[in-house]
């Protein structure tokens, strides 16, 4: 069974860093493994197409380049996706969309054995994360699904207020606030700034901190982390491939067709020309 990267990088206390992707390209996996510094690639599942051939070739991306791999996964698909990327060689699953402490409990079956203790719902499979035939229905599997990472956004209204009881289920080991859809179940939709979605945040990194579990934050631009490293935030995920390529190509796109506007002479008057009657 593969050593759980991200796993070990937890108990051990250190920072963690990751990047976002929604191409299901296995070159990309590559090549944030080539570019250093992450510890793992979330594929952001949720909002992406993708099918099972996806997920195996991505698990042997990350495997080939000795990073963790994480899948963000919605609500109505958390049992299904999460057993499929397990399988495929994914070691995390973010899962979506909670709102009670019995969907706290789901997700957290969603990636355990079914065996006495773990509270799981996972049976034995043959799939890419036991060699296919070599390591399914062994300790060995029963330990690796111990050891999955399990990630949770608090995103809704009813998560924020329950908080205390839904990151108390034992089994979550991340939490990641999501202002986008808090600012929506409140109704103050598109406000991300809005004084009681920065308060619904601190309140869920202080209250991640206070149970000893690892808050991670999502940023689009480094310059914003200072705030969050001063209130004890260790673990980031930074960048979408996405997002990346689309405000490269708005930048420049603009930049070089305003150079090209630059140096197009200046349209000149048409002639006149008098007519012989």
């Amino acid at each position: 069974m593969r050593h759980n990267r991200l796993r070990a990088l937890l108990t051990a206390g250190k920072p963690t860093l990751g990047t976002h992707l929604l191409s299901t390209w296995p070159t990309l996996v590559e090549l944030v493994g080539q570019a250093g510094n992450y510890d793992y690639v979330e594929f952001t599942a949720e909002y992406s197409p993708f099918n099972m051939h996806d997920l195996d070739n991505l698990g042997r991306a990350l495997e080939l380049k000795d990073l963790g791999g994480m899948i963000k996964v919605e609500q109505t698909q958390w049992t299904h996706q999460a057993m499929r990327a397990i399988g495929s060689g994914f070691q995390s699953v973010l899962f979506a969309d909670l709102r009670t402490v019995a969907d706290a409990h789901a997700c957290v079956a969603a990636v355990r054995a079914e065996t006495p203790g773990s509270g799981g719902r996972l049976g034995v499979g043959m799939r890419r994360d036991v060699g296919t035939v070599r390591d399914g229905g062994s300790p060995a599997y029963v330990a690796a699904l111990d050891e999955v990472v399990i990630a949770v956004m608090v995103e809704k209204r009813e998560c924020v207020e329950d908080l205390d009881a839904i990151l108390s289920v034992k089994g979550i080991d991340m939490v990641q606030f999501g202002g986008s859809d808090y600012a929506m179940s409140i109704g103050v939709t598109g406000q991300r700034s809005h004084p009681d979605v920065a308060r619904a945040e601190r309140k869920t990194i202080e209250t991640a901190l206070k149970k000893g579990l690892h808050p991670r934050v999502e940023l689009g631009d480094i310059a914003q982390a200072a705030p969050y490293l001063e209130m004890g935030v260790k673990h980031f995920c930074i960048g979408w491939d996405v997002r990346i390529l689309h405000d490269w190509w708005r930048t420049n796109g603009e930049g070089m067709r305003g150079m090209l506007e630059d140096t197009t002479p200046a349209a000149q008057p048409a002639k006149q020309t008098v007519g012989t009657y």
